[in-house]
C-alpha cells in the first residue's frame, strides 16, 4: 500500500522536478542577453572591449551612453512615429477585427468556407515568400518611404484577430440582435451599439500585443520607411552601425531606450492579456 502511493509522489515530484527547471532555463535564455546589454549601456567604449560582457560596469552613474543614444539615435522622432503607427494601427485593427469576425460569426453567405480557408491558407504562406509582391504593390501605390506604407501592412485583419473576436461573439447570444431588429435597429446599428462595445475586452488585448508587435518590428519599417525622418524607435539603433565604425555602448543604451515602452506596457498590462486570451480560447 505504502509502494503503490510513492509511486504517484515521485511521480508528481519528478514532474514538478521538470517543470521548475524548463522555466528556470527558458528565464536564462531570455533575461542573460538583456543583462549584457543593460551592463554594457553603462560602460565606456574602451571598457567593453577589455572586460567580459559579464563583468559589473565600473561606474553605474555613467549615463553618457543613455545621452548619446537619445541625441544622436532622435529617440523622441523615433518615439512620435512608432506612436502615430501604434494608435493608428490600432483603431484599424480593431474597426477591421470586429467586423469581419462579426460578419462570419452571425451571417451565412456563399463560399463562407472557402473565405475562411483563405484565411488559414495565407498564415501558412511564409510571409518572406510574398514580399516581392507586396513591395511592389505599395511602391506602385506611392506609399514607399512614407508611414502609410507600414501603417497599411500593419492594420491588415489576422487569423489570430478573427480567431479570437468570433470566440468572445460566441458568448454573446443573439438573442440581444434579435431583440434589438424588433426595434428596428440595423445590422449597423447593432454592431456598434451592442456587439462592439461587448468586445472591448477582446479588443484591449490585441491592441496591447499589436503595439508591443509594432514597437519590436524592425522589418518593415526599415524596409518601407528608410528615410532618417521617419525613424522609428527599432530602426533608429541602426544609426549606431556603421560600416566601417560602430558605437556598441550607445547601441546598448538605445536598446534598453527602446525596450522600455514595451516592457513597460507588458508589466503594467500582463493580466489583461492573460484573461482577454483565456475568455476567448473557453466557448459559452
Amino acid at each position: 500500500m505504502e509502494l503503490a502511493t510513492a509511486a504517484p509522489n515521485n511521480r508528481r515530484w519528478l514532474g514538478s522536478a521538470v517543470y521548475y527547471v524548463f522555466f528556470a532555463v527558458m528565464a536564462v535564455l531570455v533575461f542573460v542577453p538583456i543583462l549584457l546589454v543593460l551592463f554594457g549601456s553603462f560602460k565606456t567604449n574602451a571598457e567593453l572591449a577589455d572586460t567580459s560582457p559579464f563583468s559589473w560596469p565600473a561606474n553605474l552613474l555613467n549615463f553618457d551612453n543613455y545621452v548619446t543614444a537619445y541625441k544622436e539615435g532622435n529617440m523622441l522622432r523615433g518615439l512620435t512615429n512608432t506612436a502615430i503607427l501604434v494608435a493608428a494601427s490600432m483603431a484599424g485593427n480593431a474597426v477591421l477585427g470586429t467586423m469581419t469576425a462579426y460578419i462570419v460569426n452571425r451571417f451565412d453567405f456563399r463560399l463562407k468556407k472557402a473565405i475562411l480557408a483563405l484565411f488559414m491558407l495565407a498564415m501558412m504562406i511564409p510571409s518572406y515568400t510574398t514580399e516581392i509582391a507586396r513591395f511592389q504593390l505599395i511602391h506602385g501605390m506611392n506609399l514607399y518611404n512614407t508611414l502609410y506604407g507600414p501603417l497599411l501592412i500593419y492594420v491588415g485583419t489576422d487569423i489570430m484577430q478573427i480567431y479570437i473576436y468570433t470566440q468572445f461573439l460566441r458568448k454573446i447570444s443573439e438573442q440581444l440582435d434579435e431583440s434589438a431588429m424588433l426595434d428596428g435597429a440595423s445590422y449597423f446599428r447593432i454592431f456598434r451599439s451592442i456587439v462592439f462595445p461587448l468586445l472591448l475586452p477582446a479588443t484591449a488585448t490585441l491592441a496591447i500585443l499589436k503595439s508591443v508587435a509594432i514597437m519590436n518590428d524592425i522589418y518593415v519599417q526599415m524596409l518601407y520607411m528608410p528615410s532618417k525622418k521617419l525613424a522609428t524607435l527599432p530602426t533608429a539603433l541602426m544609426s549606431f552601425v556603421g560600416d566601417r565604425t560602430s558605437d556598441l555602448t550607445a547601441l546598448c543604451a538605445g536598446i534598453v531606450l527602446v525596450l522600455l515602452p514595451s516592457a513597460l506596457i507588458y508589466i503594467l498590462f500582463q493580466r489583461l492579456i492573460f484573461k482577454g486570451l483565456m475568455d476567448g480560447a473557453i466557448k459559452g
